[in-house]
């Protein structure tokens, strides 16, 4: 036997070997997750983006309870308990499908479930946690507003004690995934005039005064539901506030944690794409042979497999950081900056080889792309991650 001969194939599908690092229960998770996305997912999600609506959302969240991903990744009250790394590669598989079922699957486990598991009360997390992660109750988090996005710093929704000692809650949300459609809301406001007084609430939706109009006319993340939140003199009672958070500092580590699973679900929004065209390329063609022999057409899947396979690779090395307790905030931020800028590259690139069919529906790639104008923003802009690593490089912050 010669050396070569024991050497397993190339697989195109995954160029440079990755899934030999991965576990044979990191596999099962991931191969769990994408069986879910190919049966109840692949073959309407065209449909719900073109009509802008998940039509049973709420039995998808269940599904998605069952199979254990709401929340996999936090210890107890019904969660999974799973490994940061087990939790990224389900992101890259639902994000393969599409980016708004990995949305919902973020707010609802990274944002909404996260801040009631890492300040709330006990009475919280025994109220809520066993509930969403059944998916039997949806979570939002409301933390952007209309004028503040990349400084919620200055958000303007205040908290303010009547005599009673209950909360009363005013001011406006934006670009709230789930919030039309949620049971229950975690909403950050300002407490006093100090921009350090930031405290998050649990607020039910049914709460008087609390609405959640939907955004309409989206051209990306048209298989989410967003929404504004409204609170018009919303009344909590004095055991609503997240007892264990005390300014920026709760709402911002929830950011980090919904950012990590964008760095692995920005590769399978690349890899849904990339293989879109690499199929493509072998059927279409043109001047009597398939595309795929041109070689500029190579040089585009050969450059997409490059980009995908690094992405993934930092994507599986901060996931194993993470896991060992050891992943800093600006190594996420590294790993969000490159990899939705990559997976949107792919994504265009991907386009060009489709050519005219690279617009429509019937292949995956012009939604993928759509989407991923919105992960580029959401969760915190380039500019914002390019600052942030910025600062740890040069020890100077340029944020004002």
């Amino acid at each position: 036997m010669t050396a070569t001969s024991s050497r397993p194939a190339f697989n195109p599908h995954d160029p440079a070997g990755i899934d030999d690092l991965l576990s044979a229960d990191e596999l099962s998770v991931r191969d769990s997750v994408r069986h879910l996305c190919a049966e109840r997912v692949d073959p309407y999600v065209a449909d719900w983006f073109e009509r802008g609506a998940i039509p049973d959302i709420r039995g998808l969240a269940k599904e998605l309870g069952a199979l254990g991903v709401l929340g996999m990744h936090l210890e107890g009250y019904g969660c999974a308990g799973m490994s940061a790394t087990e939790y990224g590669l389900a992101c890259l598989e639902l994000e393969a499908s599409d980016s708004g079922l990995r949305s919902l699957v973020s707010v609802q486990g990274s944002l909404a479930m996260y801040a009631i598991w890492r300040f709330g009360s006990e009475e919280h997390k025994e109220t809520w946690l066993p509930r969403m992660a059944a998916g039997e109750a949806i979570g939002c988090f409301g933390l952007t507003e209309p004028d503040h996005g990349s400084d919620p710093g200055s958000m303007r929704t205040r908290a303010r004690r009547d005599a009673g000692g209950d909360w009363i809650l005013n001011g406006r949300k934006m670009w709230i995934t789930n919030a039309p459609v949620a049971d229950v809301a975690v909403v950050w406001a300002q407490t006093s005039d100090d921009p350090a007084d930031v405290r998050g609430f649990v607020v039910p939706t049914r709460t008087p005064g609390f609405s959640a109009p939907e955004i309409l006319h989206k051209l990306s993340l048209r298989a989410s539901v967003t929404g504004e939140i409204v609170l018009d003199e919303v009344r909590l009672p004095s055991d609503a506030v997240l007892p264990e958070a005390t300014g920026l500092r709760g709402p911002l580590s929830c950011l980090n944690e919904a950012r990590y699973g964008i760095v692995w679900g920005a590769m399978g929004a690349a890899r849904s794409s990339y293989e879109a065209a690499l199929a493509y390329a072998g059927e279409r063609e043109q001047f009597g042979r398939p595309i795929s022999g041109f070689q500029l057409t190579q040089q585009k899947l050969a450059d997409m497999a490059l980009e995908y396979a690094k992405g993934v690779l930092l994507a599986l090395h901060l996931g194993r950081r993470k896991d060992a307790g050891t992943l800093r905030p600006e190594q996420v931020s590294m790993g969000k900056l490159n990899n939705v800028r990559e997976a949107l590259e792919i994504c265009r690139t991907a386009r060009t080889i489709l050519g005219a069919n690279g617009i429509s529906l019937e292949y995956p790639v012009i939604r993928h792309m759509n989407n991923l104008e919105s992960v580029l923003t959401y969760e915190g802009t380039t500019e914002m991650h390019t600052l942030v690593l910025g600062q740890a490089l040069t020890g100077q912050p340029a944020f004002r």
